[in-house]
């Protein structure tokens, strides 16, 4: 038995290193980089709160970039678990050739993140783009999407909205765990396929909702490549992202120190709303362990 346990924890030992390594090390150095002014070629210097005091009071650009974070979660995350879902919704049909368009519609979410989709990305929004030779067969004006700070923040939006595979793929799990008999009963009583879905499939699946919302909340604020590949954040700062600004001040102008403590007001502000969310759950998330419990 003994030896058993010494070589089970000889096949775990690469993963625990891993985490060591390259998750915990990394996570408790940036934390102690964020008190000190480190350029990555003199020793870092210990100088206490000052860098989070100048994020909060000193940076305009910080707030700028925090601002346009919380615009682009509060846009992309909506349509991106709301667009997931339907097309989940869609493809829970049994069709013929289901499978194809399944596997279809999944494949996004695998080259989304690539800097060569974000290249592409770039050329379809440019003035000659192609949306705007299809707009053009409508009559209507190039739209300078990339040049316009009212417009370029749809561009990122779009992006990272088409990434919705993966969402897709739990949401259709969880639809396809849905009694069938539950929408039979609804038919008998009158209910159309609207009201089956708002009545049953929507409150059946809000745990699943509720972790893609998690997720996709995540991902929003780590959004990295689209503003950087597409837009490099601008107009104006319009597409300017705290994950990009965070990127600019660690490897552009090697402030390592200012930027650790970018990383960890970013670390705070996903956490303090993964909280919230996790507090707001309590009044629309329903779990069927609950339901047993007050019947």
């Amino acid at each position: 038995m003994y030896e058993n346990k010494k070589l089970g924890f000889l096949f775990v030992l690469p993963f625990v290193l891993g985490v060591l390594l390259f998750k915990l090390f990394p996570f408790v150095m940036s934390f102690a980089l964020s008190f000190t002014q480190y350029d990555l070629i003199d020793p870092p210097q210990f100088v206490g709160l000052q860098n989070y005091r100048e994020l909060a009071t000193e940076d305009p650009l910080f707030r700028k970039s925090l601002g346009v974070t919380l615009l682009f979660a509060i846009l992309a995350v909506p349509l991106r678990v709301g667009f997931a879902l339907f097309i989940a919704h869609v493809l829970n049909f049994k069709l013929r050739g289901i499978n194809f368009f399944r596997a279809a519609f999944y494949i996004p979410s695998i080259l989304g993140g690539s800097i060569a989709v974000a290249v592409l990305w770039r050329f379809v929004f440019a003035r000659q783009g192609l949306v705007n030779l299809v707009l053009a067969q409508f009559g209507i004006d190039p739209i300078p999407w990339l040049a316009d700070e009212h417009y370029s923040m749809w561009t990122i939006v779009l992006l990272f909205t088409w990434q919705f595979g993966s969402a897709m793929v739990i949401f259709l799990a969880a639809l396809q765990n849905v009694s069938i008999s539950l929408y039979e009963a609804a038919e008998c009583d009158g209910a159309s396929k609207t009201q089956q879905f708002w009545k049953i499939t929507v409150p059946l699946i809000t745990p699943v909702i509720f972790f893609n919302v998690i997720m996709q909340m995540v991902h929003a604020f780590q959004e990295f490549n689209g503003p950087y590949m597409i837009t490099e954040g601008g107009p104006l700062h319009s597409t300017y992202v705290l994950a990009l600004y965070i990127y600019d001040q660690s490897f552009r102008f090697f402030n390592l120190g200012y930027g650790a403590a970018l990383s960890w007001v970013l670390f705070a502000l996903v956490g303090g709303l993964a909280l919230l969310s996790f507090w707001s759950s309590r009044y629309w998330v329903f779990y069927s362990g609950e339901k047993e419990q007050k019947r």
